[in-house]
């Protein structure tokens, strides 16, 4: 077992101060937008200043078997902190199918891998699960439709924008919402004055009780960051989701999500493939949209770790690229994830490694790696976070 050193990711949406905090160092002023504990090879974590995916290369057996026939000589996952002062891009991610198919197709029509137009960065699929770590607050799948048109009709909005809305009540299921979400994120000319509309609208119901005083701030909070950007309407499709720390919620591929803002560990397939779909200045691919997007209206459900000894926590998922625990006090209990290379990253207080002769001891805001092959115990207080391949 060594200790892990992330990887500093700084985008616009991120906080300035939550990572810091966590890492025990001071802000720079400058956003902190994630922190990257994997071997992804554009920003790859280290093992006493060596990259973690040339480490991994010379060493692949330290991966595990199960593993490694699974899905090669690479790690399966990425383990990020992610902390967000305001909301992503719209977006979906694809099947594992599907990522392959269109890396291939894009590879073969030789777009540069860093070309604005790129969709594919890799050829894996992308399903992630957020624990919230503070209150955090997310946009994850498409809401009933009628639903939806009761809201716009609370803002008083529904009859102006009924040549966009008006397949929420009149079609069915997945037809409707494709059609309506793919309408609006091609608003010109006076209809683009329609997202003003729902703002203007909004600004109205801001201090309303229940749903509609939600959703009026919903709208209030993206034109603060897209202002009457048509991808706000799009955005006002889905379910708004709040998690307290602890809580999860899992993005299956194909599932439209923006998260909004808040802090949380975020645990993925070692993937960095994004289809937008709006809230972006970036490369929206429509037609890749109507591929991958499942334009299905569904209830959100949050995710609660499920008890499984002491202090040990485990988080269902069902993905073959990860498995995920919440570690919350112990003393000399196996860390499960044998047969596979593991992360354990602290988010609070302290524990206490011990592999054969080996004890490494983390604090908040440090990480471990442990190859396939080492029996670890831990003891101590505090929160931890450990991830492992789902196949072992």
């Amino acid at each position: 077992m060594q200790r892990l050193q992330g990887a500093i990711q700084r985008y616009d949406w991120g906080t300035i101060d939550a990572i810091p905090e966590l890492l025990g160092r001071p802000s720079d002023g400058r956003p902190f937008a994630e922190y990257w504990l994997g071997a992804h090879a554009s920003a790859p974590a280290e093992l006493d200043g060596q990259r973690l995916d040339d480490y991994l290369h010379h060493q692949p057996e330290i991966i595990g078997a199960a593993s490694r026939a699974r899905f090669g000589d690479q790690l399966p996952y990425l383990v990020k902190v992610l902390s967000a002062r305001h909301a992503l891009s719209l977006q979906a991610h694809p099947s594992r199918e599907q990522a392959e198919e269109g890396f291939a197709r894009e590879e073969a029509a030789g777009v540069a891998p860093d070309a604005p137009e790129r969709t594919y960065r890799d050829s894996w699929p992308k399903p992630e699960i957020l624990i919230a770590l503070d209150e955090f607050h997310t946009l994850s799948g498409f809401r009933d439709p009628r639903h939806t048109d009761a809201l716009f009709a609370g803002l008083g909005v529904a009859e102006q924008l009924a040549s966009v809305i008006g397949p929420l009540t009149e079609r069915r299921g997945a037809a409707a919402l494709a059609e309506v979400f793919l309408d609006v994120l091609s608003l010109d000319g006076e209809r683009a004055e329609l997202s003003e509309l729902v703002c203007a609208a909004a600004m109205q119901h801001k201090d309303d009780p229940g749903e509609i005083g939600d959703f009026a701030r919903t709208v209030i909070e993206l034109d603060e960051v897209f202002p009457s950007d048509p991808g706000i309407l799009a955005a006002l499709l889905l379910n708004r989701v709040v998690l307290q720390p602890g809580e999860a919620v899992f993005v299956r591929a194909g599932q439209m999500h923006a998260h909004l803002r808040g802090t949380g560990v975020e645990i993925m397939a070692n993937s960095d493939n994004v289809i937008r779909g709006g809230l972006t200045a970036k490369h929206v691919d429509v037609e890749e949209l109507l591929k991958v997007v499942e334009f299905e209206d569904e209830t959100p459900q949050i995710t609660t770790p499920v008890r499984v000894d002491g202090g040990l926590e485990h988080y269902p998922t069902g993905c073959d690229e990860f498995d995920v625990w919440r570690i919350s006090g112990g003393s000399g209990t196996e860390l499960p994830g044998a047969g596979s290379a593991r992360v354990l990253l602290v988010v609070d207080g302290t524990i206490t490694l011990q592999a054969a002769e080996d004890t490494l001891t983390l604090g908040r805001g440090e990480a471990a790696f442990f190859s396939a092959d080492e029996v670890v115990s831990y003891h101590g207080g505090g929160t931890s976070f450990l991830t492992a391949s789902g196949v072992r």
